[in-house]
């Protein structure tokens, strides 16, 4: 008998058929009549059953649970078993396990062992996945002991079907009972099993195999060579791939198509695709036709080094040659054109290999989906998803996970958490999916939301990686929340994860950037003594936060530390340096290490010369700056946002407005798109230059007193004035300038002003756009001005726009404040039309919102109006809702807390 094969997992034992069929089976399906009706047509003997069109016309409606029974309940088995091989041929139906077992019981318990070893054979071949052979086995164990014992032929398929699926430890074991059972084993048995360790790149144990092949007076064939050239393929190890290859071919044995592409895949994944290439050549020179398999990862290869005009001659000469391409060849030209930045090319080529009638796999579609998300094309990617969906092809975690990203990237986490949603109910969420939806709650700011989703991946049991805690304690940093970040880090260590390199420099780039770099420097020392070596980045970071607190002598240390660890500054620690020096007023000193760095073939990059600009803007030498600019334009390195603005607020404070006005011009033509922190600067010149002329009305004898810009007194007609000079200048104000301008009037709550911009937008015949409306709406809730906010809703709702939840969420919290909560009722309540996760629901309206406003009551109505649209929610976010209310309202009762949060907690879907 075979050792049992021990699962991952818990499977029950498949010893009866009877068990496999659920009742609802026969409930469903008028089976009884028609295992019967089946049954009288094979006992007929006057009418042969192979010419009954009436078999034949139920044939279509046999299920393999109606089949299972119609074995086990006819008496003939030698009829049944030659209806169980006509039905096989059927293109419509096939066999399940319940076939092959009621089969299999039936001739070994007539001791029709011959007839009962073909069928175990097919029964092995049929096996799907892992987890199904590993009940096969199971199950023959079972009737092994009844008189079927296994012949070298049914060995050799077990071996096969192990082999398949990568199962080395059940296959050795499955060869140690073949040579424990007497049977000697063939050819093919044991270059099965050098086969699946060499897979594995286990070489050493393949040649003991190799040793005992000739203890049985056989000799390795082209399967044994080219086994053992993929087994040190696996290990990386060429040089004795080729010294296998050339002792092949001295004993006379000539590789085939299969050797030459296991030779040329290995040259590939070491990066010699040129050689790969020399091979092929070598092949066709030797009469051996390189296959599809042959061509696909030297194709993908040459994408991944941008070589597209060598991929087309490579695809065209495999064309000529007779070679088709099959999936996977497209699948890697899709893959590796989208990635080279031929996205169009790589979506004609999906539509052709559609009209080639060839349908492409799951990882055809991950493929395009994640091209076109990293790529921001997020919308055709999601079309592709829908598509998969409706024709079932979304049973890939991966696919969810390519267009959870995509989402992300455009910063829509929200419609992330809706595919999260689904996942619970088909395939399973992974930390992949956890950490990209975390990952993205904090690109977005939404911090509490991505602390809570990783309570909720803890409760589904996946545990947090060190990925996980990076990402939170970066995202916590960053919103000046270092105390919780703290907290995440010790909680790491407490979990058994030991910090690496990434958490260590996410903590203290984060501790820097808010200026406590005592902590940064006490963290630092600790990671040197727990063994981890900071990078260069690391102490890069501290000598950021030493530089911006000027404390420049202390960075000078650190430089040489960085040295005795054998870490050489490279162009951010060199551009740090000269930013801090920059900001402390040590402009020419600073210049002294941009020429040091560059005498040590550190070459400067955009970010030291735009410190280096910002250095002289900040003294008042913006002529200089200017120049220094077009020097760095003959490098080929060209200004962004920030350097153009930075040398823009340079001319505007010197009071050259006109010059400003002009590097504005000569900054849009660059493709360069203004910030609002650009059109701040120039508002501050427009400002000035108006008091200027004011002052100058002024009787000369009164004092002006000096006066500091500030932004919040920047009148519309300032921000018009700016827009009538950007047109004077030939650049048109765009529905991107409005959209800019609007949004930084909205963030600082002037919603008023912002109207008013708006009217003038639409003077110029210019309709404000769903991002212009939503940063009004969020600004009318700031300032309470709901009736506003109401009409903007019913609005964007009117036109189908897909408003974001924290603009419900503002909305309903400005009703609340102004005590009308039916209106914020009757928000929710059509809000939950949509589709939302309601996880995120609860996170971000009923506790951020109701429970920080005191809406105790109004939460738990809110609870009742989810449970009625069947709106579910996790059993960790019942435990966070149920402990916010708690700690709230004391004056709700337990009872009544429980009686609201229970009826949502027992709709768990996790």
């Amino acid at each position: 008998m075979l050792k049992p094969l021990k699962p991952h997992f818990p499977y029950p034992v498949l010893l009866s058929t009877r068990r496999l069929l659920s009742f609802s089976d026969f409930q469903n399906h008028p089976s009884p009549n028609l295992v019967q009706l089946v049954c009288e047509i094979l006992s007929n003997p006057r009418i042969p059953w192979r010419g009954s069109s009436e078999l034949k016309s139920l044939t279509p409606k046999l299920k393999p649970f109606h089949v299972a029974r119609i074995i086990e309940t006819h008496a003939s088995t030698d009829s049944v078993l030659q209806f169980f091989y006509w039905l096989s041929k059927w293109h419509f139906y096939s066999h399940d396990m319940c076939c092959y077992m009621s089969m299999l019981n039936k001739l070994v318990k007539d001791q029709n062992f011959a007839p009962a070893d073909h069928v175990r054979i097919l029964m092995i071949k049929a096996c799907r996945d892992e987890g199904e052979i590993r009940r096969v086995v199971d199950f023959l164990n079972g009737i092994a002991s009844k008189g079927l014992s296994y012949s070298l032929y049914s060995f050799n398929s077990l071996l096969i079907q192990l082999g398949k699926f990568n199962m080395l430890v059940a296959a050795l074991n499955v060869y140690k009972e073949i040579l424990a059972s007497g049977i000697n084993p063939s050819l093919l048995t044991l270059n099965t099993i050098i086969n699946i360790l060499c897979k594995k790149g286990k070489v050493k144990e393949a040649k003991i195999i190799l040793s005992q092949l000739y203890q049985f007076e056989m000799f390795p064939d082209v399967f044994t060579y080219t086994s053992l050239i993929l087994g040190h393929c696996r290990n990386r190890n060429l040089d004795k791939a080729f010294v296998v290859f050339d002792q092949m071919v001295k004993k006379g044995i000539d590789p085939n198509a299969v050797t030459y592409s296991t030779l040329i895949n290995g040259l590939c994944n070491d990066g010699r695709v040129d050689e790969a290439l020399c091979m092929i050549e070598e092949m066709i020179e030797n009469h051996i036709r390189p296959t599809v398999y042959t061509y696909t990862l030297p194709i993908t290869a040459l994408l991944e080094d941008g070589r597209v005009d060598e991929v087309v001659s490579l695809v065209a000469s495999m064309r000529e040659r007779g070679t088709v391409p099959n999936v996977l060849t497209y699948t890697a030209l899709i893959s590796g054109l989208a990635k080279s930045n031929q996205l169009e090319v790589a979506k004609g080529l999906y539509h052709k290999m559609v009209r080639d009638g060839l349908v492409p796999t799951t990882v055809t579609y991950n493929a395009l989906i994640h091209e076109l998300c990293v790529r921001g094309n997020v919308d055709a990617a999601f079309k592709i998803f829908q598509w998969m969906e409706r024709h079932g092809h979304l049973d890939k975690t991966e696919t969810y996970n390519a267009m959870i990203n995509g989402f992300c990237v455009i910063k829509n986490v929200e419609r992330g958490m809706t595919l999260f949603r689904e996942m619970l109910l088909g395939p399973p969420p992974n930390t992949i999916t956890y950490n990209t939806l975390i990952k993205g709650y904090i690109g977005c700011g939404y911090l509490d939301n991505a602390s809570r989703l990783m309570e909720v991946m803890k409760e589904n049991g996946c545990k947090p990686d060190q990925y996980t805690y990076a990402e939170l304690i970066n995202g916590f940093c960053k919103g000046d929340r270092l105390d919780v970040a703290s907290a995440l880090f010790e909680e790491m260590m407490q979990e058994g994860l030991s910090p690496n390199l990434v958490n260590y420099a996410t903590l203290i780039n984060g501790l820097c950037k808010k200026g406590k770099v005592e902590d940064a420097l006490v963290l630092l020392k600790r990671m040197k003594e727990g063994g981890c070596h900071p990078n260069i980045q690391t102490y890069n970071a501290v000598l950021n936060g030493l530089s911006k607190l000027y404390r420049l002598s202390e960075a000078e240390k650190l430089c040489n530390d960085m040295a005795e660890d054998g870490l050489l500054p490279n162009v951010i620690t060199y551009t740090t340096l000269i930013d801090g020096l920059c900001k402390d007023g040590g402009l020419d000193l600073a210049f002294k290490v941009l020429r040091e760095m560059e005498r040590k073939n550190c070459l400067p990059n955009l970010y030291t010369y735009s410190a280096l600009i910002d250095g002289l803007c900040r003294e008042g030498r913006v002529d200089e700056a200017e120049i220094l600019l077009e020097e760095v334009m003959t490098k080929k390195i060209y200004p962004d946002v920030v350097t153009y603005t930075s040398l823009i607020d340079g001319f505007v404070s010197v009071g050259r407005l006109d010059h400003a006005f002009s590097l504005l011009h000569r900054m849009i033509n660059a493709g360069r798109t203004p910030n609002y922190r650009t059109y701040s600067v120039l508002l501050k010149g427009i400002q000035r230059e108006s008091q200027t002329v004011a002052e100058k009305i002024t009787a000369q004898h009164e004092t002006v007193p000096g006066h500091i810009f500030d932004e919040r007194e920047v009148t519309v007609d300032t921000f018009c004035n700016l827009l009538v000079r950007m047109s004077e200048i030939g650049c048109e104000p765009s529905i991107d300038t409005f959209s800019i301008l609007i949004d930084g009037l909205c963030h600082g709550g002037r919603s008023h002003e912002a109207d008013q911009l708006v009217k003038f937008m639409k003077e110029k015949e210019q309709a404000p756009n769903e991002a212009i409306y939503c940063s009004l709406l969020k600004a009318y809730c700031k300032n309470l001005r709901v009736d506003t906010a109401l009409e903007t809703l019913n609005l964007l709702n009117r036109r189908g726009s897909n408003l974001p939840l924290s603009v419900y969420a503002d909305l309903i919290s400005a009703l609340c404040s102004r005590q009308r909560t039916k209106e914020a009722e009757t928000v929710f309540n059509g809000m939950l039309e949509k589709q939302w996760n309601g996880d995120e629901i609860v996170w971000t309206v009923l506790i951020d919102r109701l429970l920080k406003g005191g809406e105790s009551q109004l939460c738990l109505n809110f609870l009742h109006a989810m449970n009625s649209k069947n709106v579910l929610i996790s059993n960790q976010t019942h435990q966070m809702l149920a402990r916010e209310m708690s700690n709230t309202d004391k004056s709700i009762s337990e009872n009544q807390l429980s009686d609201g949060l229970q009826v949502l907690g027992d709709q768990n879907p996790g």
